[in-house]
């Protein structure tokens, strides 16, 4: 069965199974993210990609993602993606690597006609459905809804794309725009035009979204920080967005509904508006990736129940995964010392405390300049090590006491380790602001230390934390001196027993490299554990930056487990 004959007309027919699918631009970003929804989320029937685009697009800079009040989010990821040429290999890899359950539904964003077709004729090989972007409301001029929003310049495209790509076999699926005063006339004349199906809708805007703490704009944009609204307050314009979308085309035209769809009412409510197959995004930032499997499950029963008219019978309904609060809200700070350290490296202390354990991370946030994740150093008083590496660290360095400075999280989750007699514990460079808070858990396990500091930095006196982490056992700290990584050298030399834990942190080739050569000397892969600090955008699972094979980070925490990096990740240890 193709995607028009599941899709088609399915809204008549509620009794039947209910489809779910992921949306663009939430979760499902990444190939292996997607392999998991597949094998992991049975529940979904279909699985969308981020929206690509013929060139590599690095998108806004951070934040792009935020969430001003519980469930309510904004975001201004300006179509962050890593372009045709390496999306369409990882696909084709992807296909060849795993026969999918669900259907792929391919996301493409451009501005021109030429462009569509480019993308539309590359990824016909690998999609099961393709979706054109005329709806993204916070893109670069010419972009999503600069399309959709025009009757006359979306029929054109729709019209010109189809009639160039008829040899193609997906069918072409276009994603409509709130933001115009009819979307059912739209809808309408691009299905007249020779859309197979449609999707609505995307986010709602943009707006400017304002911390209540801060009381700035949060977003990173040329928009003047405005960005789209999704979450639980656009489900209400969804609905009426997909009703009037259903009158305007009639019984049998596929329409995917989506926007804040949270729980199984909700996607109840979604296909009596008009949709065939519902998306869930926003949502997954809502619920702990350990739990989407079940989470999306409960949805899909629950939503199938109360189509049916029947009494739900499950005492765990899909609301109970929802997260209640507000995950990604700021605290203000002030600045109360900033210790430079060698040329490039300030330690930055703070009033106030966090607890902070191994596997969790806080992101720094300087109004109007950007934000970061940062490992916490010391959590009373709240310490952070920032080398200057960029925009934002450049201005974090320049610091003084008084200053202001937000922070948000924790985010990640504590080390689940196995206890050990002994530990040995490898940092290179500012990755020793981790060590703190493994060392206070492996000391509470009783584990006696060998702590290893590699340095890029020339300095004199004490190293980074010196006093602090030599009270937890032996403790070296190595410069390059013009050979990056020195430190590992000592790897080759210690008395190392093969049961004893050992933990990485640095840079990954740094972790790789320590992890071979520890490997070599006997080590047990289950006794080996590396943190893995990605660059995460918003820290609760929706961007999908901080994958590890198909472990985001910011729920599983930063550190893994070589031999589950291995059979997953193996790229990120060198095999």
């Amino acid at each position: 069965m193709n995607v028009i004959q599941l899709l088609q007309g399915r809204h008549l027919r509620s009794q039947e199974e209910v489809v779910l699918t992921t949306v663009s631009g939430v979760a499902s970003t990444k190939p292996a993210l997607i392999r998991y929804f597949d094998v992991d989320v049975p529940s979904l029937g279909i699985i969308t990609t981020k929206s690509f685009q013929v060139e590599v697009n690095p998108g806004n800079r951070e934040p792009i993602i935020c969430e001003t009040s519980a469930g309510n989010f904004g975001n201004s990821v300006g179509l962050r993606n890593p372009g045709l040429k390496v999306a369409l290999a990882e696909l084709e890899l992807l296909r060849k690597e795993h026969d999918f359950r669900a259907l792929i539904n391919v996301s493409l964003s451009a501005n021109s006609i030429e462009d569509f077709i480019v993308l539309v004729k590359a990824f016909d090989k690998v999609a099961d459905l393709v979706e054109l972007n005329f709806s993204c409301p916070h893109a670069s001029v010419g972009y999503g809804s600069s399309i959709g929003c025009d009757m006359a310049i979306a029929s054109e495209y729709v019209r010109s794309i189809k009639d160039a790509t008829k040899g193609c076999d997906a069918p072409l699926f276009v994603k409509l725009t709130p933001n115009t005063d009819d979307i059912g006339a739209i809808a309408k004349a691009v299905v007249e035009a020779g859309a197979d199906g449609l999707v609505a809708i995307n986010t709602v805007g943009p707006i400017q979204h304002i911390d209540p703490v801060a009381q700035q704009p949060i977003l990173q944009n040329k928009l003047s920080g405005k960005g789209g609204c999704s979450g639980k307050w656009v489900h209400e314009d969804a609905l009426r967005s997909v009703s009037e979308v259903r009158k305007a085309v009639g019984p049998t035209i596929p329409l995917i509904g989506m926007g804040g769809v949270t729980t199984g009412a909700e996607a109840a409510a979604m296909i009596r508006a008009g949709a065939d197959a519902v998306g869930i995004g926003s949502a997954f930032g809502m619920v702990d990736q350990r739990h989407w499997g079940a989470y999306v499950a409960s949805v899909k029963t629950e939503a199938e129940t109360l189509l049916q008219e029947k009494t739900l019978e499950s005492e765990k309904d899909s609301s109970s995964f929802i997260i209640a609060e507000r995950q990604m809200a700021y605290s203000e700070h002030t600045v109360t010392k900033v210790e430079q350290y060698a040329k490039d490296t300030v330690i930055i202390s703070l009033d106030g405390a966090l607890p902070c354990k191994a596997g969790e991370y806080a992101f720094l946030w300087m109004p109007g300049l950007g934000e970061k994740p940062f490992s916490v150093a010391h959590n009373d008083p709240l310490t952070f090590i920032v080398k200057n590496r960029g925009a934002l660290s450049a201005e974090l360095c320049r610091l003084e006491s008084g200053s202001k400075l937000y922070v948000r999280g924790l985010y990640g989750a504590p080390l689940e380790n196995t206890r050990t007699r002994k530990a040995l514990l490898v940092a290179g460079g500012t990755g020793v602001a981790v060590l703190p808070s493994l060392a206070e858990q492996l000391k509470s396990q009783k584990t006696e230390m060998t702590i290893l500091i590699g340095t890029s930095e020339t300095y004199t006196g004490k190293a980074l934390l010196e006093d602090r982490l030599s009270s937890f056992g032996s403790f070296s700290c190595v410069a390059d001196d013009g050979k990056p990584g020195r430190v590992l050298d000592l790897l080759d030399t210690l008395s190392l027993d093969p049961n004893q834990g050992c933990y990485l942190v640095g840079p990954e080739k740094f972790m790789e490299i320590a992890a071979r050569k520890l490997i070599a000397r006997g080590i047990r892969e289950d006794r080996l554990y590396l943190s893995m600090e990605k660059l995460t955008l918003c820290g609760i699972g929706m961007c999908g930056e901080c994958a590890c094979g198909d472990r985001l980070t910011c729920r599983w925490g930063t550190f893994m487990r070589y031999d589950y990096l291995a059979l997953n990740a193996p790229e990120m240890v060198g095999l």
